[in-house]
């Protein structure tokens, strides 16, 4: 898995190209995201084209916010579609990261 990011604002845009982010490709996420981590603190991923999200891959995103976190800065999430939402709705993912509608939502919000 390669990620390219986008950097506007000072803030890194990261696009997942996945229809998934799950046991099968959490790891492989994780490490495609430590050298976007490694220079950037404030990230905002694109999860528009994923449409499952299990626990895995969930516990892949709150390891990237904790270390942007660590750094003094954050991770949000925009795109996200409904299913994936209401996914993070009921296990309360959404009280912990910011998920907002599109990227000049996610811009303005850092």
């Amino acid at each position: 898995m390669e990620l390219i990011p986008e950097v506007e604002t000072g803030v890194a845009v990261v696009a997942l190209a996945a229809e998934t982010l799950d046991a099968g490709n959490a790891k492989a996420f994780r490490k495609a995201m430590d050298p976007i981590l490694t220079v950037h603190t404030r990230v905002a991923l694109d999860l528009s084209q994923v449409a499952f999200v299990d626990s895995s891959g969930c516990g892949a995103l709150l390891s990237c916010l904790k270390r942007t976190g660590q750094a003094g800065g954050d991770l949000k999430l925009f795109g996200v579609q409904k299913p994936v939402r209401a996914m993070f709705e009921l296990i309360r993912l959404h009280r912990v990261m910011d998920i907002l509608n599109d990227r000049r939502e996610v811009l303005l919000a850092f």
